[in-house]
């Protein structure tokens, strides 16, 4: 191959690698035994990613198969690239939330979070 095609290939790829989606859970405790009520911040190539048909769902990586949340659809929120959904987990701990994107972006994320009685905070892997 000569090296002018690998250099156009290698430039083709940069864009997409670049525009890789990124998300942000913000989950509070409802009062009601596991239930949280979530905001989920969804951005790509650092824009806000709107329109995007979005389903949350969690399973405890600690107990696989044990766990297991049925996805529920997240609606749009107030600010562009925020949505809010409402999960219903089976007890606090570490969660693997499961983002699935449809859309003008069909992608698919999974965060670990640690649910809490107050809420959830992010768990770096």
């Amino acid at each position: 191959m000569k090296p002018w095609i690998c250099v156009l290939l290698a430039l083709a790829a940069v864009p997409a690698a670049a525009q890789g989606t990124r998300a942000e859970l913000d989950c509070k405790f409802t009062g009601t035994d596991f239930v949280y009520n979530c905001r989920i911040r969804l951005a790509r190539a650092g824009v806000p990613l709107t329109g995007a048909q979005l389903t949350v769902g969690a399973d405890m990586p600690s107990m696989p198969m044990a766990h297991n949340v049925k996805p529920v659809k997240a609606q749009p929120a107030q600010a562009p690239g925020e949505y809010k959904a409402k999960l219903d987990l089976e007890m606090l701990g570490v969660w693997a939330v499961k983002l699935r994107l449809a859309g003008p972006v069909r992608d698919q994320l999974i965060l670990h979070y640690e649910f809490d009685s107050k809420g959830a905070t992010a768990v770096h892997r």
